[in-house]
């Protein structure tokens, strides 16, 4: 009977979860990059159509967040280096339920030297996504999503910069 309880707690779990992750990914690989306005703490705002003709890289992270801290590092310390300087390429961090007061103080504590953009209320990350992070969407000069990644890897970061390497050109 035991035996019994067990399996049926696990199919139940098992479909329970495949139900959540099947409502994660709202934008996939080929999908247009959606539309968005970041507004700051003083009510300026940034709106997603600057980025039209360029590769860009959107990347939701929180500062409480140990892999975000990972990614973060290795795109300050590799991947905007690399990118900063080049008129076809933007970087988007956006900063997942935080205020821009909070990622200036964050900013000053890690020392980044790239912009790091507020989410407050997680309007810009529902848009793309139900949970999971750190996240980034690396988007052709087109619009269109040509790499979704979730969490941090060496080697899934790697590929990334080859990725951006790629849609550069």
């Amino acid at each position: 009977m035991k035996k019994i309880l067990i399996v049926c707690l696990l199919m139940v779990s098992a479909l329970a979860t495949k139900g959540q992750n099947s409502n994660i990914e709202k934008i996939k690989v080929g999908d247009t990059m959606p539309a968005f306005t970041i507004v700051s703490d003083n009510g300026a705002k940034l709106q997603s159509s600057t980025f039209e003709g360029k590769v860009v890289l959107v990347t939701f992270f929180a500062t409480w967040c140990p892999p975000c801290q990972k990614e973060l590092a290795a795109v300050e310390s590799t991947l905007w280096p690399k990118y900063k300087d080049n008129p076809d390429f933007k970087l988007c961090v956006i900063g997942r339920d935080h205020t821009d007061a909070e990622l200036k103080t964050y900013n000053i504590k890690k020392g980044f030297t790239f912009p790091l953009y507020p989410d407050k209320g997680r309007i810009i990350f529902d848009t793309f996504a139900s949970s999971s992070i750190p996240r980034s969407y690396l988007v052709s000069k087109e619009g269109k999503i040509l790499n979704v990644s979730v969490g941090y890897s060496e080697e899934e970061f790697s590929d990334l910069l080859s990725k951006i390497d790629k849609a550069l050109k």
